[in-house]
């Protein structure tokens, strides 16, 4: 980003005033006098440096809020001044910001992990370049606070306000707004999980109720098939809150475990069961007990509104949840 940025002018206890000038993208490496430290502005950092008679530059990352007060400035040692993504370095010296770069490489990071990495650390709506996407990429919605950020959301269901009860062509696209709620499309999906050339993917759910209430649950080795859009996941992942729902073993009411299934919509059921078997055996007692929204849909609650399901690790007061 070019053009003067400058951070404030401040008196200090120990000079008049500074003014310090900022070139973006840019670090000065190898001087600093004290270990990085995390404040909670480039303003602060800047008062810290003015205050400090070794003090000579610094960088500051917008994204860590990581501090580093340098000895020396990028004139004195310009082998030293690096071109660092996400970082700002600021001296006193009004020609710094002609050093600034641009970030011409922003549309092409694979994935929000790498726009995270390269100092991207706002949630909000992207274009990725992931392999098979071409020169189009992929809009997505990146999610760069939770569980450190970086994630893809292929999902989100908030307030009712999109109709999830969709056909198999609907769910092959995507529909929705990445802005409000969504369904990034199964094709896609299918796309991206299928690079793996950064690492394996990997799924997490996260829920909330009407009381603020959150659980979530992790899975490695995340993978959607092409053809039936199979679900491929790794074991659950023990820090998770939420409760397995999607393996035999701790799936109360389910006759098998959802690693390998296929995808079922309105006009396409692929589910495993036989369709003259139930697939919850509830006694009177379980009735209220249903663990996910698709167990009350499966179980004849077609009706939008709010229910209580009992996902594992919820106790017995349950999760307040609003099916469409």
């Amino acid at each position: 980003m070019m053009g003067a940025t400058s951070v404030s002018a401040f008196k200090t206890t120990y000079t008049e005033k500074h003014t310090f000038y900022a070139a973006e993208n840019r670090a000065l490496k190898q001087f600093a006098f004290i270990s990085t430290y995390i404040v909670r502005s480039r303003v602060v950092c800047g008062r810290d440096c003015s205050m400090d008679e070794r003090c000579k530059s610094f960088n500051f990352n917008d994204c860590s809020k990581m501090c580093e007060l340098n000895l020396a400035t990028r004139r004195e040692h310009p082998e030293d001044f690096n071109a660092t993504q996400g970082s700002v370095y600021f001296d006193t010296d009004e020609n710094t910001p002609l050093y600034s770069l641009t970030d011409s490489s922003l549309s092409r990071y694979r994935s929000c992990k790498m726009l995270l990495d390269a100092g991207y650390c706002s949630s909000g709506i992207y274009t990725i370049y992931p392999e098979g996407f071409g020169n189009g990429g992929l809009r997505v919605y990146c999610d760069m606070a939770t569980d450190g950020g970086g994630w893809i959301v292929f999902q989100r269901r908030q307030d009712g306000s999109v109709d999830f009860y969709r056909n198999w062509t609907e769910y092959q696209s995507g529909f929705g707004d990445l802005s409000g709620e969504f369904w990034l499309g199964n094709d896609n999906l299918v796309t991206l999980t299928s690079d793996d050339s950064r690492g394996t993917w990997e799924l997490r759910v996260d829920l909330e109720d009407w009381e603020n209430n959150t659980a979530c649950a992790k899975y490695p080795d995340f993978q959607i098939s092409p053809g039936e859009y199979n679900l491929n996941i790794g074991q659950y992942d023990a820090s998770s809150t939420a409760g397995d729902s999607l393996a035999l073993e701790h799936h109360t009411f389910s006759y098998w475990d959802h690693r390998g299934s296929p995808f079922t919509t309105r006009d396409r059921d692929n589910d495993l069961a036989d369709e003259d078997t139930p697939l919850y055996s509830l006694t009177d007692s379980s009735m209220n007990r249903y663990n996910s929204c698709k167990m009350l849909f499966d179980a004849g609650y077609r009706s939008s509104g709010i229910y209580t399901i009992y996902p594992e690790g919820f106790g017995n007061g349950g999760l307040r949840v609003y099916l469409v």
